[in-house]
C-alpha cells in the first residue's frame, strides 16, 4: 500500500498523462537519432545531486515509491539519491519529467536575449558526435517550454501557491519532505509502530 503524501487523483491523473505525452515524445527522438544517444542503463553522468522538481512530480514520488523510502538509504551525496549502486534509477517508472528527456538535443528561446529572442540547443556531451545540433530540424529536438508550463498547470491545480521546487534528494530526509503534507514514509511508518 502506498502511504505518501495525497495529492487530488485528478492532478495525478493529469501528471500521469504528461508522463506518457513526454515519453511519447522522447521515444520519437530516440528512435531518430538512433546510434547518436549513448544513454543506457547505468550511464548516470546527468544524474548528480541538485536536480530540483516541482512539489507535485515530488508528491508523486513520495507516494509511488514510499517502500523504497522505508527500505533503503540514498545513494551517497554527488549522484542522484536515487541511482542503487550500479548507477541505474530506483523510480525509474515514476522518474520526473527533466529525468526522462535527458540526453536529448534540446532547444529553447531566449527570450533575454537582446536586440531579440534567441533560439538556444544544447545536448549531453556523450551524446554529441552526430550532425551539428545547430542543423538539426527543430523537430529533431525537444523543445523546453510547452511541458514545463503544463507541470507549472499541474503544480498551481495542487496547491494554489507560489511554485515550489525540492530537491530530489530531500524526498530521503523526513523533516524536509514531511513539509510537503501528509508526511514522510518513514515517519508514517513510525507512527503506525
Amino acid at each position: 500500500m502506498n502511504c505518501g503524501p495525497s495529492m487530488p487523483g485528478s492532478v495525478e491523473t493529469s501528471l500521469q498523462a504528461l508522463y506518457r505525452d513526454v515519453d511519447r515524445i522522447a521515444g520519437l527522438l530516440h528512435s531518430f537519432h538512433g546510434d547518436r544517444l549513448r544513454c543506457r542503463k547505468g550511464c548516470a553522468d546527468c544524474c548528480i545531486d541538485g536536480i530540483t522538481v516541482f512539489e507535485v512530480e515530488a508528491r508523486y514520488i513520495l507516494k509511488n515509491c514510499s517502500r523504497l523510502f522505508r527500505t533503503h538509504p540514498a545513494h551517497p551525496p554527488g549522484a542522484c539519491a536515487f541511482l542503487d549502486s550500479e548507477g541505474s534509477c530506483r523510480i525509474y517508472g515514476f522518474r520526473p519529467y527533466v529525468c526522462r528527456t535527458q540526453g536529448l538535443p534540446l532547444r529553447w528561446i531566449d527570450e533575454d536575449r537582446r536586440p531579440s529572442p534567441v533560439e538556444m540547443r544544447d545536448i549531453c556531451p556523450l551524446n554529441d558526435p552526430g550532425p551539428p545540433i545547430v542543423e538539426l530540424p527543430s523537430d529533431a529536438c525537444w523543445s523546453i517550454g510547452p511541458f514545463e508550463a503544463r507541470l507549472a498547470g499541474l503544480q498551481r491545480e495542487m496547491s494554489g501557491g507560489p511554485m515550489k521546487r525540492v530537491l530530489l534528494r530531500d524526498l530521503f530526509e523526513p523533516d524536509r519532505a514531511g513539509r510537503l503534507s501528509g508526511g514522510h514514509p518513514r515517519e508514517q511508518r513510525k507512527e503506525r509502530s
